[in-house]
């Protein structure tokens, strides 16, 4: 089983190089698969859409709580690290120009060494949309024609597309990933994610669901591959539980396997960056 470590780019690990070198370093000392970053370009405040991970409807910690660009605090991370993933958990592409971005991914994943992951959602955040002067409404379908612009900008040269909300005549995109793609995650605990991540995806990010709700969303993604004639085994399922925490790690990690999850996301485990290659090295050897 892989293991990620998500929120990096929170608490002390957020703006502070050392700290971030800290945290690299003991995630690749432990044998951490990946580091996952958050993402909002904005909070705005007193917002009322409810955060659909936590049951007061709030994100964790108070509004003012820094949030980098994650692709930003990845290339930072990617300098000081040689062997651990890349990873956006989740990357909100609707507020982003694909173009753009892709030039940005391609940069990134070269100057790692195609460690890129780029995990994306269609955001809950409507105040944030209304901020960065995006349209809320039918953000699933921006986001689905922006994976195609995407992986158009990463595929032949010149590249060219023709989407519902974005287009463009041939041209160049340059550099190019590694592998010339970077793989996506399609990132979202709802029914609709689920068959996204079947029809689009490179991977499924469903998060902390509970066993049954997360059972069912595999089976959805799964199905609706065969349905796009996809092999669904391609797929790779991420996602976090808290049984890994309890009284037997390892056995819930089989199970984990067992139900189809490849890998297992969990936080920083310490925010003291002078402890936290302590505590990711002790759970590893829990797991293992």
């Amino acid at each position: 089983m892989k293991v990620g470590v998500m929120f990096a780019n929170t608490g002390p690990y957020s703006a502070n190089a050392d700290n971030v070198r800290a945290l690299g370093q003991a995630c690749e000392d432990a044998g951490i698969e990946s580091v996952w970053t958050v993402e909002h370009v904005v909070v705005p405040e007193g917002y009322q859409s409810a955060y659909p991970y936590d049951p007061s409807g709030k994100m964790p910690g108070p509004e003012d709580s820094p949030i980098p660009d994650p692709l930003i605090w990845l290339t930072q991370l990617g300098a000081v690290t040689s062997t651990v993933k890349l990873g956006t958990g989740i990357l909100i592409l609707p507020q982003r120009n694909p173009l753009v971005l892709a030039k940005m991914c391609a940069t990134l994943d070269q100057l790692s060494g195609g460690r890129l992951v780029l995990g994306v959602g269609a955001g809950w955040l409507r105040e944030e949309f209304d901020a960065l002067g995006i349209p809320f409404e039918k953000r699933g379908k921006r986001l689905d024609d922006y994976i195609g612009a995407l992986r158009a900008a990463w595929g032949d040269q010149p590249a060219s597309y023709d989407g519902e909300f974005t287009s463009f005549d041939p041209l160049y995109v340059i550099p190019q990933p590694v592998d010339h793609t970077v793989p996506i995650v399609i990132g979202g605990h709802s029914e609709a994610a689920a068959r996204r991540a079947g029809r689009l995806g490179d991977g499924f990010f469903p998060g902390r669901v509970s066993e049954e709700a997360l059972i069912k969303l595999i089976e959805l993604m799964r199905e609706a591959a065969e349905e796009a004639g996809r092999d669904p085994d391609a797929i790779e399922v991420t996602a976090g539980s808290a049984a890994i925490f309890g009284e037997d790690p390892a056995g819930a990690v089989a199970r984990l396997e067992e139900i189809g999850v490849h890998r297992v996301v969990i936080p920083p485990l310490s925010y003291d960056p002078t402890d936290i290659g302590r505590a990711l090295s002790e759970f590893t050897a829990r797991i293992t």
